[in-house]
């Protein structure tokens, strides 16, 4: 099993941080933004003598307001036997490979991708096939026929994320009706990871790949309140389908583990609730985020970022020939005024062997006095690297 590449240089943070070093973490997607007042509330509210399983599928009140206060109100029309919640969107996508793939076959999804696809593809003894896409054009969808490359009779699915984890890169409608429609050619399932929805930044309506006609059967959304609501710590997400023969294998594997956390789906339940503002708010705090932090990196001597359209993250490339070496001194070796700051390697992000290892995911989850410190230490960093590299 390979370990996270954004966790992995973890101990040396922790050593950093046991000598007093201050670190700023750009390395996780864990933001500093408050979860909504509904959801804290509705946790704090919550009376027990004893905290009982809910049903596999989650409790009925939170699959209920799922559907009625998310779903059919932003055109997914769909009914409460049609998802099924679960402990986030990591066991919702391991549950997918389970239930979607037998052992040995493939599954199409273009690079940069959300490294811990690649875990979960191999707990089930699944093929992660890569089609590639380039940071010098801003990661945009390559044509079909490089998906039309890249199948075989063992590939089973397509799965991507949209907004993109770790690019930021956001799928327009016509990319999604395409790719819709490269499913429908081959019938592929088309499992789609759409955990950033609200973090989009071109003023379009985000269109999901539930909405793409005549594709019922092949679709598989997943969904998680980690983002979304920066509830991460709650571990509960969903997959969404309209077909019930996935939906009745990954009722048997939720049988399995018995149930989501509880408290989890109350503070769900609770964020369902929030005022419409809060996501505007969020919003807005985030492109001011990505504005400061990719416009800061372009001014870095060496360093390109393209400008993402979704998400929290971005991906740059950097005057090193390997950042996962920086990253590690970033942590071990370099000091200014007693801080220094956490990055992600971007290599493990790719299948293919070589591609990224120069590059980083730049996760711009901190206030922007907050950025302007660590892209400071960055800058300085790099500087000084470079002079006892050269």
């Amino acid at each position: 099993m390979p370990e996270s590449a954004i966790r992995k240089l973890t101990p040396y943070a922790d050593q950093a941080k046991g000598d007093g070093v201050k670190v700023y973490h750009l390395n996780i997607g864990a933001p500093d933004i408050k979860s909504p007042a509904s959801a804290v509330k509705a946790v704090k509210d919550y009376e027990f003598d004893h905290l009982p399983y809910s049903h596999s599928a989650g409790t009925f009140a939170l699959r209920r307001a799922l559907v009625e206060k998310y779903y059919n109100p932003i055109g997914i029309n769909i009914n409460v036997n049609d998802l099924l919640v679960t402990v986030a969107g990591s066991e919702a996508l391991t549950m997918v490979f389970q239930a979607a793939c037998d052992p040995g076959e493939e599954v199409l999804v273009m690079e940069p991708f959300y490294c811990n696809y690649n875990t979960f593809s191999l707990m089930n003894r699944v093929e992660i096939v890569a089609v590639h896409t380039d940071i010098k054009d801003s990661f945009k969808v390559p044509p079909m026929e490089a998906f039309e490359a890249a199948i075989t009779p063992k590939t089973k699915a397509v799965l991507l994320c949209n907004p993109g984890n770790p690019t930021g890169t956001l799928y327009t409608k016509k990319e999604m009706l395409a790719i819709g429609e490269l499913c429908r050619k081959h019938d592929l399932f088309l499992v789609s990871d759409e955990a950033y929805r609200e973090f989009c930044y071109t003023g379009e309506p985000y269109f999901s790949a539930m909405q793409i006609p005549n594709l019922r059967e092949n679709v598989i959304l997943v969904d998680s309140a980690s983002k979304r609501y920066n509830l991460c710590g709650a571990r509960v997400g969903c997959i969404v389908s309209y077909n019930r023969d996935v939906l009745g294998l990954i009722t048997k594997l939720a049988q399995a583990r018995l149930c989501p956390p509880v408290l989890g789906q109350t503070a769900m339940y609770g964020a369902l609730h929030a005022e419409p503002s809060y996501f505007e708010n969020v919003r807005n705090e985030y492109i001011a985020r990505r504005n400061f932090t990719v416009n800061a990196l372009n001014k870095i001597p060496g360093v390109y970022s393209p400008m993402p359209m979704g998400a929290f993250y971005t991906v740059a490339s950097l005057p090193v020939d390997d950042a996962e070496d920086f990253a590690k001194w970033l942590l071990t070796d370099f000091r200014l005024n007693g801080e220094t700051c956490m990055i992600t390697p971007a290599a493990p992000f790719y299948k293919t062997p070589g591609e990224g290892k120069n590059q980083v995911r730049i996760a711009y989850v901190l206030e922007v006095p907050e950025l302007k410190k660590a892209l400071r230490i960055l800058r300085e960093g790099l500087k000084a690297y470079r002079a006892i590299k050269s």
